[in-house]
């Protein structure tokens, strides 16, 4: 026989709301307070949850999604209503591109008021409705944890992303009889069927220049595990989207032709466009636009937990959906030797492989200033070992790093791929030194970048977060800049005035350190790293070789 449904008596919506995310394990909820939500700041007193208040919403957003992406289960933002909502846009559209769960509570005028002309009213749901995969109001106190179990089940399946709940003022305030609804874990997709993973075996065996190109999802630990045993049993070139780094580990790391992104110029490109067969594992066009890797002449698998989103240069022949893990097992126990690879194959391999030990070798010999950016790239290697974090912004810095850095834990670098949002590396580092304390957090941005989120210094101050964060300095959205070059021979609209950041650093209480010559870069890094609490090391750079990276650009030019 069922049980009687578990209905209690809370004396407000707001403590329904709290007991729920406790249940649902929430340890931190990131916002900024306001009449309309301001019961449900109340209600968190009481709990077990961190209630970590940020500078602007959009910052609550972003580490909500940083807590998203490293757990696994959905972070929390929780806001205001009105603009304190609209300032979550741009957190839940990065959100949702990036495949990181999120559920964020946005206060609402009272549902007598909701088609009123009056204060902070708006139809959010259907701002949020485009960016989100789930956007609603709760109308009815009956439906309150409903509506709730389904946004969070929402974020956290299939391919991750963000959920949007309204909430009533009304309902949030006064007593309600409503039904105590459990954690409801997300259900476990099963692998592709076996036949179909018998046929893609096949096609691997019989193909001359297989690759494969991993996307966001295959970043996910238990995915990230099962494609590294394929790795090395079947020896199969790969590479990937920016934000599969650190899928390949380094035992695999002669067969990685490196990332691909943005500009069709790299190892990885090469390899992509002579390919007779390509699978894809976990990506989406939204990380690498497929006109510009798929020509159109190779067999295209898609295996990932949602069917392809079909697109004139992406119609696969083949589509294993399922968990993406147990079907990666599945396939690997039909591979039963190495695939053997063409020479020329093997000439784009070693010619990558030469490229970084280049890089590794006479990096350090670059003495410019300002610092070149493969010097700072080769400067930060040194410092993100295996217990970093690295949180990346948007920028060309963001490129350097992606083709030059490496790493080789799932998940230790977080870049914006899908939107390549400004602004996201400080929050992001607060969340991730919340989320795994014992670790030190680096994250870069470009001063431009910075200071659209710098004002979460002072969150990262009182929360003594252990983070560095580098800033490339050049004074000027330089990104921008390399691109109105390539179109129109003339920058327009991307310069902009200095700052000295570490006095700016050191007015929150975090520690400052600013690079002056060229021969103090790799010291001030040092001392910078080994500060416990929050620092900032501004570090000029010349970005006078940016237009390469739109070239076919070998290392050993530069160095």
């Amino acid at each position: 026989m069922m049980s009687e449904p578990n209905i209690l008596a809370w004396k407000c919506g707001a403590d329904m709301v709290v007991n729920y995310l406790e249940q649902q394990g929430v340890r931190q909820v990131f916002g900024i307070p306001g009449a309309k939500i301001d019961r449900v700041f109340d209600s968190l007193e009481d709990s077990h949850i961190n209630t970590i208040i940020v500078r602007h919403e959009a910052n609550a957003a972003f580490m909500a999604a940083a807590v998203g992406r490293l757990t696994g289960k959905a972070g929390v933002a929780l806001v205001t209503s009105g603009p304190g909502c609209a300032n979550l846009v741009t957190g839940l559209a990065t959100a949702t591109s990036e495949g990181d769960p999120v559920v964020a509570l946005g206060g609402a005028v009272k549902r007598s008021d909701s088609l009123k002309i009056t204060h902070q009213s708006m139809d959010t749901v259907s701002i949020f409705r485009p960016v989100t995969k789930f956007s609603a109001e709760v109308t009815s106190s009956a439906a309150l944890s409903e509506v709730l179990g389904n946004a969070f089940r929402t974020a956290e399946f299939g391919r991750q992303g963000a959920a949007f709940v309204s909430l009533p003022q009304d309902i949030l305030n006064k007593p309600i009889t409503g039904l105590a609804l459990s954690h409801q874990a997300c259900p476990h997709n099963g692998g592709a069927p076996h036949n179909e993973i018998m046929a893609v075996a096949k096609l691997l065996s019989q193909a001359k220049n297989p690759i494969l190109l991993l996307g966001l999802m295959a970043s996910q630990p238990a995915n990230a595990q099962a494609i590294r045993l394929l790795l090395h049993n079947s020896k199969i070139p790969v590479t990937s989207t920016y934000q599969a780094a650190g899928v390949v580990d380094q035992a695999h790391f002669d067969h990685f032709a490196g990332v691909v992104g943005l500009f069709n110029n790299q190892a990885g490109d090469k390899l992509l466009q002579q390919a007779d067969l390509i699978m894809t594992i976990g990506y989406s066009p939204v990380e690498y636009d497929p006109v510009l890797w798929n020509n159109g002449r190779a067999t295209l698998i898609h295996l990932d937990i949602l069917p392809a989103e079909i697109d004139a240069a992406y119609q696969p022949e083949k589509e294993l959906l399922g968990d993406i893990a147990t079907t990666v097992r599945a396939l690997n126990q039909q591979i039963h030797s190495p695939l053997a690879l063409t020479s020329y194959s093997q000439i784009i391999l070693e010619d990558c492989c030469r490229q970084r030990q280049d890089l590794a070798n006479r990096a350090d010999a670059m003495s410019g200033f300002a610092i070149h950016p493969l010097r700072l790239v080769h400067a930060m290697q040194d410092i993100v070992n295996s217990d970093v974090t690295l949180c990346v912004d948007m920028g060309s810095f963001h490129i350097w790093i992606a083709r030059y850095l490496y790493s080789f834990r799932a998940r230790q670098i977080l870049m914006s791929n899908g939107q390549q949002t400004m602004g996201v590396a400080l929050p992001w580092a607060i969340a991730a030194a919340l989320v795994n304390p014992q670790q030190k957090v680096v994250s870069v941005s470009g001063d431009g970048g910075f200071m659209q989120s710098s004002m979460e210094l002072e969150t990262a101050v009182r929360l003594k977060s252990n983070l560095l964060h580098i800033i490339w300095v050049d004074n000027g959205y330089n990104m921008v800049e390399i691109q109105e070059q390539k179109k129109y021979h003339r920058p327009s609209g991307v310069r902009f005035g200095p700052i000295d950041f570490k006095m700016y650093a050191e007015s929150f209480g975090a520690k400052g350190f600013a690079v002056e010559s060229a021969d103090e870069l790799t010291t001030k890094l040092h001392q910078a790293m080994d500060v416990q609490g929050p620092a900032v090391i501004a570090i000029p750079v010349d970005y006078s070789d940016n237009y390469r990276l739109m070239e076919e650009l070998n290392i050993s030019q530069l160095l």
